[in-house]
């Protein structure tokens, strides 16, 4: 066992001598067990009333059925087992036809909205989609069907079905008269928390702000087409808000989440800027980011931390932030990263040239994880977490919904309240879709 941990680690590569944006060469990949991150499935279920079905073989459906179960979500999933005789039969389109309109005659009542997910055979056997979705809009006129994709061939091109899933999310919504005075957040799985000088900003302007992760109905969800502006903060989600905006008429900006304070305090203005009032000022809310930093840096002390990509968007940007007042990181786990992290890769360069860099994904990685740690290690995410088998994690994936400086301070008490107290790291981290309670 010491000789396979001894290959993982040799995975690794110091930040010095690491290329950007991906350090790593792609091939076998191994999926670590922790399962906080939010697929297809949870995603989905944010539409209000929607109802999912999946049209797969029957060995590809059972993740997503467990993670309906597991959602308590059976009364809104149903699926459609491709078989051998589907294929060599060539009747794909009629068996999605059918099976869909099978299931909708046995709902207890129809549902507004039907996702339906396709998969990688029907792309391999050129199967009529949208032949599908024209007599499937005919036979039930008052469903909006959605068209979604589970396809694993889609990762490396194009838009794969993180961002596909996000930008169908939208695809429901017809246009209506624009309200200039109303603003979308799209795209994210969490609610952006309402203490964030972000959401304060755009309710404070008195303008609505509405988002598929608040939204209680389906009425309620069909009105995000009357907002003006969208904005974007997960970079995963900027598809999405391009081709709402342009569908709708409406405008779409993406103001990336960061961790740098400077920037953060760009984007506020940027914000205001769009939303034709006053920026507040950040002075306060500086002060408060920088007091947490310095009290967690003093509570830390030489302690190392790692952090991962699960649990924020940009991994190298809140690595820099903490490097910069003395916080000791030490690994950052991540595929690759964004272009937009390029000045934070090369500033870790130099502030922390030794940091070390890991994959995920890497089928070494298998073998990465010791028994027991032998050290203290504060991770932040849930595969940090496991890597290291730390008892002392943040639990949070997506960012948790915390943006700009008050972000930086609830991430300072959530690190805090790790480094004191331990966490069950195994039972935690194998529950799916952390926070997919606000689906429902």
């Amino acid at each position: 066992m010491l000789k396979r941990i001894q290959a993982a680690q040799a995975v690794g590569v110091k930040i010095k001598d690491a290329g950007f944006p991906s350090p790593f060469p792609a091939g076998l990949e191994y999926s670590a067990p922790a399962r906080g991150t939010w697929n297809i499935v949870h995603t989905g279920m944010l539409i209000p009333g929607a109802h999912e079905i999946f049209v797969c073989a029957q060995g590809c459906l059972r993740g997503v059925v467990l993670t309906a179960a597991e959602m308590n979500a059976q009364d809104r999933f149903s699926m459609i087992a491709i078989k051998e005789n589907n294929v060599l039969e060539g009747d794909m389109e009629e068996l999605i036809i059918d099976g869909v309109t099978d299931i909708l005659h046995r709902l207890p009542q129809q549902p507004p909205a039907v996702l339906i997910y396709t998969s990688c055979i029907h792309h391999f056997l050129v199967t009529n989609l949208k032949r599908v979705y024209k007599i499937l809009r005919e036979r039930f006129p008052q469903i909006d069907f959605t068209d979604c994709y589970m396809n694993p061939i889609m990762r490396k091109s194009g838009l794969n079905p993180d961002q596909l899933m996000r930008r169908q999310l939208y695809a429901a919504l017809t246009p209506l008269p624009l309200d200039p005075r109303a603003v979308n957040i799209i795209g994210n799985d969490l609610p952006t928390l309402a203490s964030s000088e972000f959401v304060q900003l755009i309710k404070n302007a008195g303008y609505t702000l509405r988002d598929i992760t608040t939204v209680k109905s389906y009425a309620e969800y069909k009105q995000m087409a009357a907002s003006a502006v969208n904005l974007t903060y997960n970079p995963a989600a900027v598809p999405a808000g391009d081709t709402l905006a342009r569908r709708m008429g409406a405008v779409h900006y993406y103001l990336p989440a960061s961790y740098d304070l400077d920037e953060i305090e760009a984007t506020l203005h940027r914000l205001a800027e769009i939303l034709h009032t006053d920026c507040p000022d950040v002075a306060p809310l500086r002060q408060q980011a920088d007091q947490a930093l310095r009290e967690t840096k003093a509570l830390l002390g030489n302690t190392p931390v790692a952090i991962d990509y699960t649990a924020t968007f940009r991994p190298l940007s809140l690595a820099r932030l903490l490097l910069r007042y003395g916080v000791q990181v030490k690994t950052v786990y991540a595929d690759g990263f964004l272009a937009e992290e390029a000045s934070d890769f090369e500033s870790i360069r130099t502030l922390c040239p030794s940091l070390m860099l890991y994959p995920t994904a890497h089928a070494a990685m298998r073998f990465a994880r010791p028994q027991a740690s032998q050290e203290r290690i504060l991770a932040i995410g849930q595969k940090a977490a496991y890597f290291t088998a730390s008892r002392h994690f943040v639990n949070v994936v997506e960012t948790g919904g915390m943006l700009g400086f008050d972000g930086i301070v609830r991430l300072c008490g959530l690190i805090q309240d790790a480094y004191m107290h331990e966490k069950d790291t195994k039972s935690l981290i194998q529950i799916k879709g952390l926070g997919c309670g606000c689906c429902f």
